[in-house]
């Protein structure tokens, strides 16, 4: 099992102060010679201060951060996790996407979520009430803009009628799409668009505010995992559905290392082929020790 490394969320707020005279890049490192696969970076744009104020955080525009982390890198996978299709047009989205696949040699995963703040909808003037058939409208339209041919679509939300967009992601047919999310209709376009799910763990209290179930358990999860790649190989799938999991971490950086390393088996057992690291990182110096006490996984 791999593991994939997120900048710890509340650095963020207090960038200047937490990173010191060190930089982007320097994580990205040392997560790369700690043999992590993949680095992670959320989506955010204009976030609504009570959800702030309620336990959300603040964002590095993920293309901008990942560019940085990949200049600094070498084979490190570079993940959106997860990019909201609605806070962007899907074409300009897709060259961002294309642009950084390309510049870093085919190391992108572009995770893809729907979204659920309709308060950060309505500030960049998306539409949310049908943000799922805009999403999946989004993904294909994105897709075809990869073929690198021009473009006569007529789809009732992104046409395109002579438009031609290059150069084409290093990855072919385009960088592999991860779904962000618990929910049935998650699950459903990682077998018909996607190549990868992302759930997370959630009690009661978060799936409220998520809108999507809660997952608490190992064997609910193994259960889920099943059920997917049973559904993709009826479909007619062959590949095999990569499941990167978002176990929450409690207690400090030592505890939540221990803690990952006893449940590391199950989750494997279980299915999941990358597990997400919930740093819990106070300072640049602590985040590098903590990606250290991970080597030990990465083997």
């Amino acid at each position: 099992m791999k593991l994939n490394y997120q900048l710890p969320p509340r650095a963020v707020k207090h960038w200047d102060e937490w990173i010191g005279e060190h930089h982007l890049g320097d994580i990205a490192v040392a997560a790369e010679d700690a043999g992590f696969d993949m680095v992670s970076m959320t989506d955010h744009p204009f976030p609504y201060e009570p959800w702030l104020k309620s336990g959300g955080h603040h964002a590095f525009d993920p293309f901008v951060a990942l560019s940085f982390m990949a200049a600094a890198t070498q084979r490190l996978r570079l993940c959106t996790l997860v990019v909201v299709s609605a806070y962007r047009h899907p074409y300009i989205t897709a060259k961002a996407a294309a642009s950084l696949d390309n510049l870093s040699r085919g190391r992108l995963v572009l995770g893809m979520g729907v979204g659920y703040q309709r308060e950060e909808f309505d500030v960049v003037d998306a539409s949310f009430d049908d943000r799922g058939k805009r999403f999946d409208a989004a993904v294909q339209a994105m897709q075809a803009a990869w073929t690198g041919e021009v473009l006569d679509r007529d789809d009732p939300y992104y046409p395109a009628h002579g438009h031609v967009m290059l150069p084409r992601p290093a990855q072919r047919p385009g960088p592999p799409i991860w779904f962000g999310g618990n929910s049935a209709a998650a699950r459903r376009r990682v077998v018909a668009l996607g190549q990868g799910w992302m759930p997370f763990e959630q009690n009661a209290e978060s799936a409220k505010i998520t809108g999507t179930p809660p997952l608490t358990s190992v064997d609910d999860l193994a259960e889920q995992i099943g059920a997917l790649r049973e559904r993709a190989r009826d479909a007619g799938r062959r590949d095999e559905l990569q499941v990167c999991f978002g176990a929450h971490g409690a207690g400090g950086i030592e505890a939540h290392a221990e803690a990952v390393a006893a449940r590391v088996d199950g989750y494997e057992k279980a299915g999941v082929t990358h597990l997400l690291i919930d740093s819990q990182a106070r300072s640049f110096e602590d985040c590098v020790r903590e990606i250290g006490l991970y080597s030990s996984l990465t083997g």
